[in-house]
Formats: structure tokens, C-alpha cells, sequence
């Protein structure tokens, strides 16, 4: 989505080019055409091209609303108990190769119930030798 817009009130006068402080606009003129070009990592979001383009081209509430924009979509793993979400699949293929082992998908709330039990087999002394007859 691109959130600097300029309408069709635009009149390619270039007050908006010629007034950026951020040098976030410029103007390509070709053959023919006149292109204005808005650089968004540039933009410091202060307004003046809207201030001061004359022909009022500049829409600059779309810079205001800080809209989200989907940048990627990744399968989600759920809690073998619960259902709930607990990590993407990607991740898990990334920890288990790293592990080498395959992680099994619990929420927080189940693994800890899971280490508890696991911690609740071995009760370090509670083992016993076993004697050797001679």
C-alpha cells in the first residue's frame, strides 16, 4: 500500500519536490511524462509537502494512519492439548535443525506440565544401588 498520494489536482509544479527536507520526493521527466516519486524509508512524515502544494494534490492523512500491511503469512503449529497457538512452522523446522531433534508443539503451559512430570521420574537419591553378592 502506498500511503503518500497525489490526486488528480496535481499540476507537476514540484513545490512539493522543492520543499521536502528529507529529500524523500523527486521528478522523473521523460519524452513526454513527468513522474513524481516518493521515497517512504526517506520520509520524515512532516507534512510540508501537503503545506505546501498550491493545487492542495497532496493527501497526506494516508502518511497519518499507520496502517499495518500484511508483509508475510506462515503456517501456525497449535498445542498438542489445548489447541492453542504456539509457534510457526518455519521456526520449528529451524529449532529442530538446529537441535536435531523435532520439537513437539505444547503451549507454555502443558511443556511446563510435561517437565514437571519428566523431573517427577528422576528424583536424584531416591535411586538405589543395587548390591553385588560375592
Amino acid at each position: 500500500m502506498a500511503y503518500f498520494r497525489v490526486n488528480q489536482r496535481c499540476n507537476g509544479c514540484l513545490a512539493c519536490v522543492e520543499n521536502c527536507p528529507a529529500d524523500a520526493l523527486s521528478a522523473r521527466d521523460t519524452q513526454d511524462h513527468r513522474t513524481l516519486l516518493h521515497n517512504m524509508a526517506r520520509c520524515a512524515r512532516c507534512g510540508n509537502c501537503w503545506r505546501v502544494c498550491p493545487q492542495d494534490a497532496i493527501e497526506f492523512q494516508h502518511l497519518l494512519h499507520g496502517d499495518w500491511d500484511a508483509v508475510t503469512t506462515l503456517d501456525l503449529l497449535r498445542c498438542d492439548v489445548c489447541n492453542a497457538p504456539v509457534y510457526t512452522a518455519p521456526f520449528s523446522e529451524t529449532v529442530s535443525k538446529k537441535i536435531q531433534w523435532q520439537m513437539k508443539p505444547l503451549c507454555p503451559r502443558h511443556r511446563e506440565a510435561l517437565d514437571g512430570l519428566a523431573r517427577a521420574a528422576y528424583i536424584p537419591g531416591e535411586h538405589k544401588k543395587e548390591e553385588v553378592s560375592p
